[in-house]
């Protein structure tokens, strides 16, 4: 391998220089090397630190020249590339030259990057998140035969024995960066469907969710019921609460089956769309119900709890409920749960 290193300072040519990195690499696709040994031949051919870090399995390899792992501390990078597999952003790889870049480094980097997702890919699994939105329509659709649904899940590389678990999510991030960090350990797919984004996976960590997402869990059982389920529990999300799993809801889940006219027509949900014109009684009403207590809701509004007593003395003459009682705080978590979902 090191015969065919030929050291960039030696090139005659830009272009015959570009040539001879292309066959480099190309003999170590052919070599079927891994990564640790695609990152030893690039820091003997670039004679600096070479870097390779895959996002979703946290693997960072970092090599010097000599071929031994890099001990120093990081360096700024010099010049980097995105791995990218299957449309999808993967990982980087980068030089730590001293100095300015050279001109055969952007050569380097980019068939650095197409080997580094080939040697993944080979060795996987896939690092890749983003699927067939219609592979994945398939899997959770109810319409769906069990056959054509064990299928889709194999195309995605789901294992027969493992149950999966579906979520809907509106996110202001990239669903791939979602799932790489709410599910580690894979396998995890995602797919923009209608107006909401799916995951498939069959693990979850429920306390990595990233901010600007909303997420409601379906159950680990039929992909199309933990679908509907997860798609219910998405509507009751809120910014307090932004990820609902759909067996923590018990029986408020029957609220999202009650026909919207009803809910309307309702007298205290109709008092809580009125009071939604003052989004600070909003709020306040918002906070004391999460808490059940005026002092806690004080603390969570960061205001004198004498201040949220007065607010709260209005609201319940506005509603008409006495919310000091047991039942009219039902009423106005119940009431308030509702106008959100006609609103959803």
């Amino acid at each position: 391998m090191e015969a065919l290193a030929v050291r960039l300072s030696q090139l005659d040519s830009h272009v015959e220089g570009a040539i001879r990195v292309v066959m480099f690499y190309d003999t170590l696709m052919r070599r079927r090397v891994d990564l640790p040994a695609l990152a030893r031949a690039s820091a003997g051919l670039a004679e600096c630190v070479v870097g390779i870090r895959l996002s979703g399995a946290g693997r960072e390899i970092r090599i010097a020249p000599d071929g031994r792992q890099a001990s120093a501390p990081l360096s700024p990078a010099s010049s980097t590339k995105p791995i990218t597999l299957d449309e999808e952003e993967i990982g980087t790889v980068w030089l730590e030259r001293p100095g300015p870049p050279i001109p055969l480094d952007d050569v380097l980097l980019d068939r650095l990057a197409i080997t580094a997702a080939a040697v993944v890919e080979r060795y996987g699994p896939a690092r890749t998140t983003m699927a067939d939105p219609a592979l994945i329509e398939l899997v959770i659709s109810s319409g769906s035969d069990e056959a054509a649904r064990a299928r889709a899940l194999r195309l995605l590389g789901f294992a027969a024995d493992l149950p999966v678990r579906v979520l809907a999510l509106r996110s202001q991030l990239p669903l791939d960066q979602v799932g790489g960090l709410i599910c580690p350990a894979r396998p995890v797919k995602a797919a923009p469907l209608a107006d909401v984004g799916v995951i498939l996976a069959t693990t979850l960590d429920r306390t990595r969710f990233p901010a600007g997402v909303r997420a409601g869990i379906g159950a680990a059982e039929s992909p199309d019921l933990s679908w509907q389920q997860a798609r219910t529990a998405l509507r009751f999300t809120t910014a307090r609460q932004p990820v609902v799993h759909h067996d923590d809801l018990g029986a408020l889940a029957l609220l999202a089956q009650v026909p919207q006219g009803a809910v309307r027509d309702n007298a205290d949900v109709a008092a809580i769309a009125r009071m939604a014109e003052n989004p600070e009684d909003l709020e306040t009403l918002d906070a004391y119900c999460a808490t059940g207590s005026l002092r806690q809701a004080a603390d969570l509004l960061h205001l004198h709890h004498s201040s949220i007593a007065r607010r709260l003395e209005q609201i319940a003459k506005a509603l008409g409920i006495e919310l000091t009682e047991p039942t009219g705080l039902i009423r106005a978590r119940l009431a308030l749960t509702a106008w959100r979902l006609l609103n959803d």
